[in-house]
């Protein structure tokens, strides 16, 4: 009697359809499947699950079946030693030739006999501490053989036993999504064996051998394409610093005007009338909370000598949040209204967030050198991003049906934008903004290396003197800057 062969399984399976077919009836039957034995699955392992497109299982498979070769391939074909054998022969040689050269200067009568003996002494000493350590490496090889064996082992039992419950749930998905990968084509069941054969080899070419390839350690690089490149982008960069350097003392001056405007408000207005206009807004922003908290943070930065620099500080990150709105809102609204433009925008986002600082402060000298306005713009291109972000998320997801009712009731364009989609989106946009003022303030250090001053410059002082206390205490200034900063722009939101 033959077995019922489903066609939807024959048609996803491929090859193996009455296997399959009756593997899933099984599974199906059963309240709380059970794992059931695939032979093929265990035997091919990851490259079984590789060749039906199973590569959520495959990689960690691949990788812990990859480990176990290169295992195994140091207890049978290696030698861990190696390395520190060679080193005691070496120092043998050096305890050698030292002890010769201190007996002929003993024989002398140079008083430098002596020293050179002991220095021979503890060459040799260090030459028996290798022999010990390549004979300890040496004794390790049979715990590498079985935790190698054992392995990969586990790993194609594993397989062999969850193989056909991951196929039966992917047969599911892919019954609701044609568009899923199945059958068990030959260029997918290839590319798989070879993966996996071919990194089996190679690795355990490169593990079992003392010399291995030079082309197998090392990538073949070019220090010509290196040199060659570092030199264009430095022509490119003093060209266009030549060529628009009007437009970045421009940029530079608009920036400084703005933060002497803060600097003013902030650091030159007598300290009781900022202290108090701070407490007030917190009060009416937050609440009563939040106005005591704030009051005492800002106490402790007054006794502690930093009132001055704090407010400087907050200058800066003010100027540097100022900018990243202005610029930043419209562009999130933009984005969030047109898919295109955030799919443009999103590539130039990632460089922004992924860049170390560290990479982009050297375009930043390059242009507008050292000083305030170029911390400024360093901290711009950093906290930017989420404002955008967040701004583009808050605006996408205002429901379409709103929209269109608003639409229905005659309302334009921009009652759409102010009434509808800002109002609604304001809680995304305000997680925004307060994401974007903590990232402004986390580059107050790193903005201080080119002249940002503030906090920043006594945490890098610290840094550089090893002045543990004071570098401690300037943390704790900033951190109680963000709390003030985050729970004022947190009760706004709310």
């Amino acid at each position: 009697m033959t077995a019922r062969i489903d066609p939807l399984v024959a048609e996803f399976a491929g090859r193996g359809g009455a296997y399959y077919s009756a593997e899933f009836d099984r599974l199906a039957d059963q309240t709380r499947p059970r794992p059931h034995f695939n032979p093929a699955a265990a035997l091919a392992g990851p490259a079984w699950l590789g060749a039906r497109a199973l590569w959520g299982a495959f990689w960690p498979a691949f990788l812990l079946a990859l480990a176990s070769v290169v295992l195994l391939a140091i207890a049978l074909l290696g030698d861990p030693g190696a390395d520190a054998r060679a080193r005691a022969v070496r120092l043998d040689a050096q305890s050698a030739d030292r002890l010769a050269a201190a007996e002929a200067a003993i024989a002398v009568g140079d008083p430098l006999g002596e020293g050179m003996k002991r220095s021979a002494e503890g060459i040799a000493q260090a030459a028996a501490k290798a022999r010990d350590e390549a004979e300890a490496a040496q004794a390790r090889t049979l715990g590498y053989g079985l935790a190698g064996g054992f392995g990969l082992l586990a790993v194609h039992l594993a397989v062999g036993f969850g193989g056909n419950l991951l196929l039966n749930r992917r047969f599911r998905r892919w019954r609701g999504d044609r568009s899923l990968a199945h059958g068990l084509p030959l260029p997918r069941a290839a590319f798989a064996a070879l993966l996996v054969a071919g990194s089996y080899l190679v690795a355990a070419w490169r593990f079992a051998t003392a010399t291995a390839p030079e082309w197998l350690t090392a990538f073949p690089s070019s220090p010509e394409i290196h040199n060659e490149s570092a030199r264009w982008l430095d022509r490119v960069f003093k060209s266009a610093s030549d060529q628009l350097g009007g437009l970045f003392r421009g940029i530079s001056a608009a920036i400084e005007a703005l933060l002497g405007l803060l600097e003013i408000a902030l650091v030159a207005t007598p300290w009781p009338i900022v202290m108090v206009s701070v407490v007030a807004i917190a009060w009416q922003c937050a609440g009563r909370r939040v106005a005591v908290f704030s009051a005492a943070a800002l106490v402790w930065l007054a006794l502690f000598g930093f009132w001055e620099k704090s407010m400087a500080t907050v200058a800066l990150l003010g100027t540097a949040a100022f900018l990243c709105v202005v610029i930043g809102l419209p562009l999130g609204i933009w984005a969030g209204r047109d898919r295109r433009v955030l799919n443009l925008m999103r590539p130039v986002l990632d460089l922004m967030q992924t860049m170390p600082a560290f990479v982009y402060l050297i375009p930043v000298i390059a242009f507008f050198g050292i000083g305030k306005p170029p911390g400024i713009i360093a901290t711009l291109v950093f906290g930017m991003p989420p404002v955008i972000r967040l701004t583009a998320l808050g605006i996408a997801s205002v429901p379409e049906s709103i929209r269109e009712a608003a639409t229905a009731f005659g309302a334009t364009r921009r009652f759409l934008l102010f009434r509808v989609d800002l109002p609604m989106a304001r809680p995304s946009i305000m997680a925004g903004i307060n994401q974007t003022l903590l990232m402004c303030l986390s580059m107050v250090v790193i903005a201080s290396l080119i002249g940002a001053r503030g906090l920043g410059e006594d945490v890098l002082s610290a840094l550089q003197y090893a002045a543990v206390g004071k570098g401690i205490l300037a943390g704790l200034a900033i951190l109680a800057c963000a709390m003030v900063i985050d729970r004022i722009v947190q009760g706004r939101g709310r």
